[in-house]
């Protein structure tokens, strides 16, 4: 079956951002966005500066939605919340159902396309989320509903409009949960500036936020005092209970790990850092808890 323009816009979208993604660890910036992708012989962006709702020339429909960062003391300009019945909201482009952004994300309900949803998660940096469905539209409350698709892309799945409602819910959910995460990792790894606490290792590509306390507690919120910037060795140590923070700040590594015998990896990235202090942001209300540390550092000495 021969696709359309429109269709062979949004797989050429879909497969240009999923590269960038792989290669910035899901998040993207704002100047990737307006830089966009190639497609038959010009460039596309993804989406543009200042606006919340993209539909390029070359499409039929729509291609991206917005949500921005809130800043601190600012009033989001969309609301993207998941209500009970599982899907996100998302607030018109001004109050007039008929103007033209709100006119081409209806556009693409009635096409059934999917579009991408890029969520901000810090300034200028967005988690992409697609594809996503236009699967209600409610011009009294100003929102249209939208779902993420649980499948991964192919031309069936473009044409047909996806998952059927139940999985759509599961995979707008999940979707939320990521976007959350996101967010999280974003916000402890830039008050690190972009380090690992331990090792220093200053490739973001490699850092995690690690939870000092986890979700499952109640006071393990996704707040900055709650994490730790690790970089995926040191992360994977700290979750193994191989490498403690004590509330001091002061790194330890486990008895039996310091006994041990091998290669450069384990002398230089575990057994060295014994007895060294983490780095912590400098603004003292993004340093970690120390209560929490203490919780943490108690499990650590009984494992």
């Amino acid at each position: 079956m021969s696709l359309d323009s429109d269709l062979r816009l949004r797989l050429a979208a879909f497969e240009a951002l999923r590269r960038l993604a792989e290669l910035r660890g899901g998040v993207v910036t704002r100047e990737e966005m307006t830089a966009g992708f190639e497609f038959e012989g010009g460039r596309v962006a993804f989406a543009l500066r200042a606006r919340g709702i993209w539909k390029p020339r070359q499409a039929e429909a729509a291609l991206s939605i917005t949500t921005a960062a809130p800043r601190a003391g600012v009033t989001p300009r969309y609301d993207d919340e998941v209500g009970a019945e599982g899907w996100f909201h998302y607030r018109y482009q001004g109050e007039d159902p008929g103007a033209a952004d709100n006119r081409g994300v209806r556009r693409a309900r009635e096409l059934g396309r999917p579009l991408i949803y890029f969520y901000g998660v810090a300034a200028g940096r967005y988690e992409a989320i697609w594809p996503v469905y236009v699967v209600g539209d409610s011009p009294q409350d100003l929102t249209f509903d939208l779902a993420a698709d649980a499948t991964r892309m192919s031309d069936s799945s473009l044409m047909a409009g996806g998952a059927e409602a139940p999985l759509k819910r599961y995979a707008t959910v999940t979707a939320k949960q990521r976007l959350h995460q996101a967010r999280f990792r974003e916000l402890v790894v830039s008050a690190y500036g972009e380090a690992c606490t331990v090792c220093r290792l200053h490739h973001p590509e490699l850092l995690d936020a690690a939870h000092i306390l986890e979700d499952r507690d109640e006071r393990g919120r996704p707040e900055v005092p709650n994490g730790l910037a690790l970089c995926k060795i040191h992360h994977g140590a700290y979750d193994a209970n191989i490498l403690g923070v004590a509330p001091d700040y002061r790194i330890h590594i486990r008895r039996d790990v310091l006994d041990e015998a091998d290669g450069p990896m384990l002398v230089y990235g575990l057994q060295k850092m014994d007895g060294e202090r983490i780095r912590v942001p400098q603004r003292e209300m993004l340093r970690p808890r120390r209560e929490y540390l203490e919780v943490r550092y108690e499990r650590f000495r009984a494992a």
